[in-house]
């Protein structure tokens, strides 16, 4: 590539990067970038006034309670023992249940509930006739348990629909748009090869769709941090791994607007109607679990999944067809996922600079 060539791209770029981020018909993708970030906010928010009542409700317990305290109370035990253990509980319940029995009479069982915080988590004590039938702690600052909450938000909300549908509005207009406003005319007779034009306005929305999803992705890990202590938050991305898996979200953020955004630049100059191979893609890029390993690899979605630092575990009650959308049965290595993301990229903007040294204006059939 000579300098001449560079110097086009450049300037094309610098057309197009602010027409693309600026544009009114793409408004709907800052919403879609900011509706996870929104979510995690109203999230710290929900989790702020649920610790701030456990620490209220702690300062009324009989003792000092701690996490190891909680844990200690086992199915099983008497209510002396828990009262004991736990002292008597600032919240309980007394309720009474009548039963049949085999001889057709009734028998009565008293029920109690109690309700114990050490300030940070809560625990749930059942008793039934004066024993422990049943726990349940529930901790508001786990951070292994809300990262698999942010991997499956990631996952299943941020690549497959915003980032998806992002890439479909910018990358699908590229050319599409020009066409509708009747000004692709402009470029196509200024003295520039067109194959470099394609590649000036890629880049331009390559780079504006990773300033905005990249942007929304700081965010969000921002706001997943924001009701953690300064002590969990060091804790998280220091010991925990959470500043290099914030990193690789990151990264599979700018591979996903590659991959999404050569195959819908392609798709803009190859169909007039968008609507058709976006729901194509949807479609395929939905089904990729269930295909066949040789057909999985014609996915981008596929790669994207396999370089997520975390898996979202399945339950065991799980529905089968729920649970085969969530793992991912075979998953490629690292350098194996972005060579395979830029090997589908590379094809569809080598079709796309073949299909724009073709391509005729005609506003009329428009």
């Amino acid at each position: 590539m000579n300098r001449v060539w560079w110097a086009q791209i450049k300037a094309v770029m610098r057309l197009e990067f602010k027409k693309t981020l600026f544009a009114r018909r793409g408004l709907w993708i800052y919403v879609l970038a900011a509706l996870p970030v929104a979510l995690y906010i109203a999230f710290a928010v929900v989790v702020g006034n649920q610790q701030h009542g456990a620490e209220k409700l702690a300062r009324r317990s009989e003792k000092a309670l701690t996490y190891r305290d909680l844990t200690s109370v086992k199915e099983g035990m008497t209510k002396q023992e828990v009262l004991a253990l736990l002292g008597k509980p600032p919240v309980a319940d007394h309720w009474s249940e009548e039963r049949p029995t085999d001889s057709g009479s009734n028998v009565k069982i008293e029920h109690e509930d109690y309700h114990y915080s050490d300030g940070q988590s809560d625990l749930y004590v059942n008793l039934a006739d004066g024993k422990v039938t049943n726990l349940a702690i529930n901790s508001y600052d786990d951070p292994g348990r809300d990262s698999i909450m942010f991997a499956g938000i990631f996952q299943f909300f941020f690549l497959r629909l915003a980032v998806f549908f992002g890439c479909l509005g910018v990358f699908m207009n590229l050319f599409r748009g020009e066409v509708l406003d009747r000004s692709l005319h402009f470029y196509f007779l200024a003295p520039i090869r067109r194959d470099v034009l394609m590649a000036g306005k890629f880049l331009a929305g390559l780079l504006a769709t990773c300033t905005i999803f990249v942007t929304s992705e700081i965010l969000q890990t921002c706001a997943f941090l924001w009701h953690f202590t300064a002590r969990q938050q060091d804790l998280y991305l220091y010991h925990n791994h959470g500043l290099e898996h914030a990193g690789i979200y990151i990264g599979v953020t700018v591979l996903a607007c590659i991959g999404y955004g050569a195959f819908f630049l392609v798709a803009g100059m190859v169909f007039r109607n968008p609507i058709a191979p976006a729901a194509i893609a949807l479609i395929w890029e939905s089904i990729n679990p269930f295909l066949p390993n040789i057909l999985k690899q014609i996915s981008i979605i596929y790669y994207l999944k396999s370089l997520c630092p975390v898996d979202v575990p399945v339950d065991p009650g799980t529905p089968p067809i729920l649970a085969l959308l969530i793992s991912n049965g075979d998953p490629v290595s690292a350098p194996l996922a972005i060579l395979g993301i830029l090997v589908v990229s590379v094809i569809a903007l080598y079709v796309s600079s073949i299909r724009v040294r073709r391509m005729e204006v005609n506003y009329t059939t428009e």
